[in-house]
């Protein structure tokens, strides 16, 4: 890209970022309202993700973690979050760079923002958004609530992905 080039795609990719980073503050200071909770998938490989080696070993690529009933510790600033989940009644610390996000939806309102990595494009060098506002989230009863104490488990999301 040259210097006489607008750069939307980054400018894109950093609201979005801005937008989830936004919403994970307002959880922290007022919790979840109604029936909203998340899904967010990011890249275990990121140098910035810090988690325990037992996770790493289990999602040495990437890992969807589910922000619903349980969760504690949840700290947001411009790069990324902190949050502690529930793994099987062991609460675990987990940080989480922005960069590494792959998805987040909230199926309770059928929104959703999916990252691509420049691995998904080689034809484009910049990380581009694409924004799907109408997921399909049929409940398959693949509740996350249904795991122990309702809270942390790992899901997968390839039923939503085109």
């Amino acid at each position: 890209m040259t210097s006489s080039e607008i750069d939307y795609g980054g400018m894109m990719h950093r609201a979005m970022q801005g937008l989830i980073a936004n919403v994970l503050r307002s959880i922290a200071t007022d919790g979840l309202p109604g029936e909203h909770h998340f899904f967010i998938t990011f890249d275990t490989r990121d140098e910035g993700v810090e988690m325990a080696d037992w996770l790493r070993e289990r999602y040495p690529e990437e890992m969807t973690i589910v922000i619903q009933h349980w969760f504690d510790n949840l700290t947001v600033d411009d790069d990324g979050f902190s949050i502690t989940l529930n793994f099987g009644n062991s609460p675990e610390p987990m940080r989480i760079p922005f960069d590494a996000l792959r998805t987040f939806v909230d199926p309770s309102v059928e929104f959703g923002l999916r990252f691509e990595s420049p691995e998904d494009d080689e034809a484009d060098e910049d990380e581009e958004v694409d924004a799907e506002f109408a997921l399909d989230v049929e409940d398959e009863g693949d509740d996350p609530g249904d795991g122990p104490d309702g809270g942390g488990e790992v899901v997968q999301l390839d039923r939503w992905r085109k």
